[in-house]
């Protein structure tokens, strides 16, 4: 069925189609027969994938990336596909525009998305009071960022400001250091920079939030391990790794040369690779949120081996419909059974030490 749904929603402008999807969600999210239908049709699987991670419940390891909700307003229809926990934002202090459209590119031929969206938000007061409304037994995570008329010099402010309008109303805080949208922003990886940020965020941090940072894919070894070192030091409550990346490896569409971060299948790779360096620099110290490329319970069965406590993804959302949380959760399960596992705790960071 979503075959025939995608052929129509491909053929409108990826953004346009995606903010149709997104008020069909939301009316049926507000329906309440239809809320019944779909909660049942897209019902996870959970036995034995449930944990508790930087002190929150989650039912099984999947959730939806930032990206896709950036305004707060379909976390009830996020539950409803069975997602175990949703990353709203990118949010900034003050509203803004993003980049000119367009801004969001499909690469059919890779299963692959390019956006240079920009941060686009409603900016924090009003994602702060749409999360008064969201649903209590769903982890939400708020993900914070700069403002683009924000100098560089005064990142730290806004992320403040930020972080003390939104804390309160979130389980965890991510902190994004990463988009390749907005100018200068993967200068705040260097460690001056970060360290005053995250000590900034912690010393504000009254009610105890979690709080997760963000990472690129596209760091050099020697700078990974000079964040990771920098927001261990911080005391950082985990890593998500990763963002989009400007790496542009074997792509066949003809979108390929857009500017912007490319998520999807080609990020499989890179992702991995740096969740694996993140693992070993971390030694189970820290929760990692692994993000980039999942399509496939066998994706979600090797971040977990490799270290990750959680995954997100999003653009697999685009390309395979709204049972992908059922889809995979469903095949985590079965891989389980099949290993002999009774618990997914079990086997998170199990290959952590294996060969890159």
């Amino acid at each position: 069925m979503y075959s025939l749904l995608r052929r129509a929603l491909f053929t409108l402008d990826a953004e346009v189609a995606h903010e149709r999807t997104a008020a069909l969600l939301k009316f049926a999210s507000q329906t309440p027969g239809a809320s019944a239908v779909l909660r049942q049709l897209f019902a996870p699987a959970t036995r034995g994938l449930g944990q508790t991670v930087a002190g929150l419940t989650f039912a099984h390891p999947i959730g939806l990336a930032a990206g896709f909700d950036k305004h707060a307003d379909l976390t009830h229809g996020m539950a409803l596909l069975g997602f175990s926990h949703v990353e709203v934002g990118t949010v900034t202090p003050r509203p803004q525009a993003g980049n000119p459209k367009p801004r969001m590119f499909r690469l059919v031929e890779d299963q692959a998305i390019i956006n240079r969206m920009g941060f686009n938000s409603v900016g924090m007061d009003v994602v702060a009071s749409r999360m008064a409304k969201r649903p209590l037994q769903l982890p939400v995570g708020i993900n914070i960022g700069k403002n683009r008329d924000t100098a560089l010099a005064d990142a730290t402010a806004d992320y403040l400001s930020a972080f003390t309008t939104l804390a309160p109303h979130a389980d965890y805080v991510a902190v994004n250091i990463s988009s390749p949208n907005t100018l200068g922003l993967r200068q705040l990886h260097e460690t001056a920079a970060l360290r005053e940020l995250l000590d900034t965020l912690r010393a504000a941090n009254q009610w105890q939030r979690p709080v997760f940072l963000k990472i690129s894919p596209d760091e050099s070894l020697d700078q990974l391990e000079q964040v990771i070192a920098t927001a261990m030091t911080a005391g950082i409550s985990g890593i998500i790794a990763t963002n989009t990346t400007i790496s542009r490896p074997n792509l066949q569409s003809s979108n390929a040369n857009e500017v912007g971060g490319l998520s999807g299948v080609p990020l499989r790779d890179p992702a991995m690779a740096t969740l694996r360096h993140v693992a070993r620099l971390t030694d189970g110290k820290l929760p990692i949120i692994s993000v980039g490329g999942i399509s496939s319970a066998q994706d979600v069965y090797a971040r977990l081996r490799a270290g990750a406590s959680l995954v997100q993804l999003y653009t697999a959302l685009v390309y395979h419909g709204p049972a992908i949380v059922a889809q995979l959760s469903w095949g985590l399960a079965a891989l389980l059974r099949r290993d002999g596992v009774s618990d997914i705790r079990q086997i998170i960071g199990v290959d952590r030490n294996l060969p890159a």
